[in-house]
Parts: structure tokens; sequence; C-alpha cells
């Protein structure tokens, strides 16, 4: 087996016209206003309503708004590099498809394993989240659900003097909604779609409404230092100053990834070429925006040090003595986490549906259910096993590991585009990512900064997860890929 096999790439003209009946096809039903609104659903959620308060409190204190400039320039390098290959190739698969026709099958596949992390781990990620202010939102009415069932397990369930009463057992909660909204992703993408941009409205007026709200109850000592002086804890790990700054855009970068989301959606837009630019860079420019008000309105209401809770805006709402807005405030997060989950479940079932079309994983994870045209087994599949880590596993160990499987691809996308750009030059690209090389060379630079930024035992596990991955790839991938069969 020559080492040429695993670098096979598939042609940008074969992607461009890759075709299947239309009766098993992806249906375009996506318009701009979609594909933004499903960005916007992806990016605001976790990010804003709970590991802001986390990141400030633990590594970059105010200037947690530095970080999110920080994860924003990266986006957005990443972003035109995104861009240009989704209106290049308007078909479902996002960075896996990309990887496929400029760096061959195997970085593909590499990829497209790392995805799961980007899009699974991900909504697992904002399911913890979830169930923490869906049972902070049920005890504002009395309704008070047992700790072993809402925290994952063996997690510590303290009492009010600070003893461990009990242990968590299942995150319960966090289960049923992944249940549900895998559910929705079944019957169809535009009912999807609908019901994400409800969502997103109900997120964005709460958010628009603490902007408007918390300017006026920002306290400017709470902002003096800016940047904390850096100090190491008895565990040897650093918080603060620049390298804190630098960890705080690490840990919350994962948030952004939902420009990423919306490339996967390429196959069911109306009008790719012109819509996904649209889709990709709005929402990736809107939420930057939101972010970035939000986190310093925050730190200018409360002090820093008191962020570290599931529901930091909510606590910002409180400290302002309006606790009517507290519980908007947690309808909105809920409503936000839930679009989150939404759109990291639908673009984790596109990337199965490529993929198993390659026949680099089973066919099943391909077929269309007959009446509504989703992958429907994939789909129930991807919700048993997002819920099952969702209500096992805590809130920081998913969140970094999301994060360096997302900058890990957004630097094989970035270097795709460098690669493409010189390697076929004449080839008419609907939007050209602007400033070659500076751009993509930008994107994978700072992808690998914020990478350096996140602690060593998360490298362990994206280590340990690729080389599962290969494994899996040298024992089914290759052995049943359509395109190295062909090959011979």
């Amino acid at each position: 087996m020559t080492l040429s096999r695993y670098l096979l790439k598939k042609s940008v003209s074969d992607l461009q016209v890759e075709k299947r009946p239309e009766e098993d096809c992806l249906k375009r039903s996506l318009g701009p206003v979609s594909l933004i609104s499903l960005g916007i659903g992806a990016i605001i959620g976790t990010g804003i309503f709970v590991l802001t308060g986390h990141a400030a409190a633990e590594h970059a204190g105010p200037a947690i708004v530095l970080s999110f400039v920080l994860g924003g320039i990266a986006c957005a390098f990443a972003g035109l590099c995104y861009t240009e290959f989704a209106a290049l190739i308007p078909v479902a698969g996002s960075a896996y498809t990309y990887a496929y026709a400029t760096l061959g099958e195997l970085v593909a596949w590499i990829i497209g394993w790392d995805l799961i992390i980007e899009y699974a781990i991900s909504a697992s990620t904002v399911a913890v989240g979830w169930s923490g202010y869906v049972v902070s939102f049920l005890k504002d009415f009395g309704i008070v659900l047992p700790p072993q069932l809402t925290s994952s397990l063996g997690s510590e369930i303290k009492g009010a003097g600070g003893a461990v009463l009990s242990h968590g057992v299942f995150n319960l909660p966090a289960f049923l909604v992944v249940l549900a909204l895998s559910l929705l992703l079944v019957v169809g993408v535009s009912e999807s779609a609908a019901f994400n941009g409800v969502i997103v409205i109900i997120k964005l007026t709460v958010i628009v409404a603490f902007i408007a709200i918390g300017v006026g109850h920002i306290d400017p000592a709470n902002w003096t230092p800016f940047i904390p002086a850096p100090v190491v804890d008895a565990k040897g790990e650093p918080h603060y100053g620049l390298f804190g700054i630098l960890r705080g855009a690490g840990v919350l970068f994962f948030a952004y990834i939902g420009f990423d989301a919306v490339s996967t959606a390429a196959q069911e837009a109306k009008n790719p070429q012109r819509d996904m630019p649209l889709g990709i860079l709005g929402s990736l420019f809107i939420c930057t925006i939101l972010y970035i008000l939000v986190s310093g309105i925050l730190t200018g209401i409360i002090p820093y040090t008191k962020l570290n809770v599931p529901d930091p805006i909510a606590l910002g709402v409180d400290h302002i003595g309006l606790q009517w807005f507290s519980s908007l405030v947690k309808i909105g997060a809920i409503a936000g986490l839930t679009s989150v989950m939404l759109v990291s479940l639908y673009g984790q079932t596109r990337i199965f549906y490529t993929m198993s079309l390659d026949g680099l994983i089973p066919p099943l994870f391909s077929n269309l259910h007959p009446r509504f045209k989703t992958p429907a087994v994939a789909t129930l599949l991807l919700g048993v096993f997002v819920g099952i880590v969702a209500g096992l596993a805590p809130l920081d160990l998913l969140g970094e590991l999301v994060s360096i499987g997302t900058l890990f691809a957004f630097i094989v996308v970035s270097a795709g585009v460098l690669f493409l750009r010189y390697n076929q030059p004449t080839l008419e690209r609907p939007f050209r990512c602007p400033g070659l090389p500076f751009v993509p060379i930008a994107s994978i630079l700072a992808c690998l900064a914020l990478m350096i930024g996140l602690p060593g035992d998360t490298w362990i596990r994206l280590f340990v997860w690729l080389l599962l991955g290969l494994a899996i790839y040298f024992g089914y991938g290759r052995k049943h890929s359509k395109l190295t069969g062909k090959a011979g």
C-alpha cells in the first residue's frame, strides 16, 4: 500500500457537480436569513450564558473582553477561508469536504473525525449548561429536581456549609433535551430552521435588553485592574496576566463555531454561491460584537472574582436588583442554548452524511428518511451518543476539548485554501478570500496561539481521540472508500 493512495483527492469540479437522484437528496430550502439565523443560533449560547463568567473569574478578569477580541480576530481570518470554500464547493461536509479536495483522503478522515469533537461534543457541552439553567429556572417556581439526576457522574453535591452530601449519577435533563432536538431534526431541516429562528429572536431580545439595562449599572472600579496580575495556584496552574487572556480566548473559542455550522448547510442552501458568504460572515460579525459588549458590561456590573457560576448573566441581573429580569434572562439562556444544540447536532449529521457517501463510514449514516428526506437513523444514533456524554461528563472537560478540536479544524481549512489557490489558481471562485497569503497564514498562527493556551491534558485527549480515529480508518474506512476503491 503506497502513501499516494492515502493522498488521493476529490477534484473540485467533481464536487461541484456531485449529485444523487432527486428523491434521495437533501432539500435546498435555506435562504440567507435562515443561514445567518443558523449561525447566530450556534454562536450565541454557552459562550455568553455559561462560560463567560468562568473564563473571567479563572483566567482573564475584566480583560475577558480582549479574549473575545482575540477569538473574533482568529475567527474572522478562518471565516474568510471557510467562505471561499463554502461558495466554491457548495455541498455538505464542511472542513471534511474541503480537506478531501485539497489535502487528500487521510487528512480528510482526520478532520472528519476531529469534527465529531467540534459538533457532537459541543452539543454535549451545551446540554450540560442548558440543564444548569433549567434547574435554576425551575427553582424560582419551587420545583427542585434531585441533584443526583442533574449532575455529571461522580461530581460532588455540596450542602450550604460546603460539606459533600452526595455525588452525581446522571444529568437526566441534558440527556432528554438532546433526544428531543434529535427527533425535531428527523422531521426536517426547514421545520428545524423555523424553530431555530424563533429561538434566535428570543435570545437576541434578552441579550439586547441586558446590554441596554446593564450599561447604566456599570461600576468602573470593577474594571480595575483591567488585566489582573498573573498568579500561579497551588496546582502550578497560571492565571490572569497576558497568558490568562490567551487562555480565556482558548476556553471560549468553541462558542464561535456557529459560522462553521453554516458551511455544513451548503447542500441545503437555495443559492449557495451568494448566500453562504452572507451566512458565514454575517453571523460571525453580529455575534462577535454582542460577545464583546456583554462581557464588558457583565464584568463592569459585578466583580470578576464572583462570576465563576453556571449562570453569570442571571447573577449580574440579580446584582442590579431586577429579579423579574433574572427569570427572563434564564428563559433567554435556555432558548439560546437550545438553538446551539440544535445547530450542532444538525452540523454533525451532515458531516456523517457526506463521509458515508464517500464510503468511510457505514451506509446507514447517509440513508434518508423516505418522507422527511433527512438522515434519520444517523440523527437518532448521534442523539443517543451525545445525550449519554452530556449525562456523564462535566462541563469544563468538555468545553476545552471542543475548543482544541475546533481550532485544529480551522487550521486545516486555512491551509487548504492556501494550497488550492496556488495548486489550482484558475478555478472560478464565487468568493475569494482577500489578502492571500496573509489571511490564511494569520488564521493558522492565531489558531495555533490559542491552542497553546490550552492545558496539556486537553492536548493528550485530542491525540488519543485522533489515534482512535486512525484505527477506525485503517480498520474500516480505507477498505470501503469509494475513491481509493476506484484507484485500485
